[in-house]
């Protein structure tokens, strides 16, 4: 993404005792537009050419910063751009999903430097307990001994109150009454000492969004991600939202109408366990919506009138929640395709100029840009923000 199009933060403070604050906002600065000389993050932050050299080299004895090569070419003394050092620090993500687990190591650029991935009929806390301890294993030996302790916790994105969906989802009875009360932080200790960050999986993906993709630039947006049910996320002034709750931009819940006229939610109309109901229907396997790499192929008859559907659901979504909050855009994301993502995106724009928006300024309607992996990628992301950067509204809770 060009740097023109990333918004920018609000300054820091050169006060005493608040150096841990204002070092947290380079990072974040650096983080969010790349590498840059020391003239251009006191420009940007607000704190003096002296407070942010005193800090960068700070950051640089600990290893969280590496310096390039001099820029020349300008008159005056050659200046040096520096970066967040990917090795910096290590964080794991965790997505429970309805119907598959992902698991990754992510670095502190964001890049994922090992992952794994599991399938089942539906999550069962003990079966996900083994996937995490055994995996986390398996994803530290993909780093070289000495930057393993540079991990610096564990973060888990799952959708709420599971045990919920227990009909949807198509288990045995009971199946998910294991997640009622489940304390991820209490049972993930019984075997790493490691923080545990919990947060919604939709909020998780919008916050991945934010930070690594199309999110950056816009200020304030409303943000949907459809896994088999659909969430959602809020961003205001550069940071998620989580609300008092913790579930600020859930989506699901959204009230809509059935095929047959009769009261709904969104979670029912524009998810892909409804995708799931019409490939069985249709005499496909489901599963492949599930699989990784992603092969729709061979879809497109039961896909397509799936997509007509959905989007003009999430247009008349989109109005309802822009009735509520100015936002500038409106970002739709999922756990599919990239095809079929754009192939969406264009229908809900299409179907917005069918909607009668008096009253409202139409908003701008565009595809995210992670995908399927927003959710776990989104998870990684909390100890990072909890330990090094800024996050306003952060509603991530750590253990």
């Amino acid at each position: 993404m060009d740097i023109s199009e990333v918004r920018s933060l609000a300054g820091g403070a050169n006060q005493r005792g608040l150096r841990d604050h204002n070092a947290r906002l380079l990072l974040t600065l650096l983080q969010r537009h790349g590498p840059m000389p020391g003239s251009d993050l006191a420009r940007l932050s607000g704190l003096s050419p002296q407070t942010v050299s005193v800090i960068l080299r700070r950051l640089d004895a600990d290893g969280m910063v590496l310096r390039g090569a001099p820029q020349r070419g300008r008159v005056g003394k050659p200046r040096v751009p520096v970066g967040l050092n990917p090795d910096g620090a290590f964080s794991i993500g965790l997505k429970v999903g309805r119907r598959s687990a992902d698991l990754m190591l992510v670095d502190l650029h964001g890049q994922v430097r090992g992952q794994l991935h599991d399938t089942y009929r539906y999550p069962d806390p003990d079966g996900i307990l083994r996937f995490l301890q055994e995996g986390l294993a398996k994803l530290a030996a993909c780093l070289p001994s000495a930057l393993r302790d540079r991990i610096v916790g564990i973060g888990v994105a799952r959708p709420g109150e599971l045990w919920v969906w227990q009909e949807t989802v198509g288990g045995p009875p009971a199946a998910l009454d294991g997640w009622r009360g489940f304390d991820f932080a209490a049972e993930v200790a019984r075997f790493s000492d490691l923080p545990v960050y919990v947060e919604n999986d939709a909020t998780a993906a919008c916050r991945a969004e934010h930070v690594f993709g199309r999110g950056r630039a816009f200020r304030d947006y409303a943000y949907f991600f459809m896994g088999s049910f659909i969430g959602g996320g809020i961003v205001l002034n550069h940071s998620v939202f989580g609300g008092a709750q913790g579930n600020a931009g859930a989506m699901g819940p959204l009230p809509t109408h059935d095929a047959q006229g009769r009261p709904a939610q969104l979670l029912d109309t524009a998810s892909l366990h409804i995708l799931e109901k019409r490939l069985v229907a249709a005499g496909h396997d489901p599963s492949r919506l599930w699989m990784l790499p992603q092969d729709w192929s061979g879809l497109d008859a039961v896909v397509d009138p799936w997509l007509d559907a959905v989007g003009e659901e999430l247009a008349r979504a989109a109005a309802t929640v822009c009735a509520v909050i100015d936002f500038e855009a409106v970002l739709f994301d999922g756990g599919f395709p990239e095809a079929v993502r754009m192939a969406l995106v264009e229908r809900i724009r299409a179907a917005m100029g069918r909607i009668d928006l008096r009253g409202l300024v139409p908003p701008r309607i565009e595809a995210g840009t992670v995908g399927g992996n927003a959710r776990g990628l989104g998870a990684a992301c909390a100890p990072i923000f909890a330990q090094f950067l800024l996050d306003t509204h952060s509603g991530f809770a750590a253990a």
